[in-house]
């Protein structure tokens, strides 16, 4: 079994797009046609199969549980690119965050511009 999208509510559905192809370099996927206009669906392909939506919600606010130790999102990503990675994340206003335990592998955590928490786990 694998996750074949996750879906993430936003206030700016363009600017977090631009974000995680600029950071990640996912791929724009054509907009399905079942969805309202007015939520400006977007699509991104993190992997063959595997999808991020993007969803237009003006009242979205980030939860308080997320965090290393509540809601997040882990994502395993090339640990050669971790340097580079980080610099494009902050470049593009995200906050890097250091873990709060040590653990036998390469990671580190990032709050999007959204206020989502991010893991990224070393490949």
């Amino acid at each position: 079994m694998a996750i074949a999208h996750f879906t993430l509510a936003t206030r700016d559905v363009a600017a977090t797009r631009r974000f995680f192809q600029d950071t990640f370099g996912w791929q724009a996927l054509e907009h399905h046609t079942n969805v309202p206009a007015e939520l400006e669906p977007a699509w991104l392909e993190i992997a063959p199969g595997q999808e991020l939506h993007l969803l237009r919600t003006p009242d979205f606010k980030p939860s308080p549980f997320d965090r290393e130790y509540g809601r997040h999102i882990a994502l395993y990503h090339p640990a050669p690119d971790f340097p580079d990675l980080k610099r494009r994340l902050a470049q593009h206003g995200a906050q890097l965050i250091d873990p709060l335990r040590e653990t036998t592998f390469e990671r580190f955590f990032f709050k999007d511009p959204n206020g989502y928490i991010f893991e990224v786990i070393a490949q």
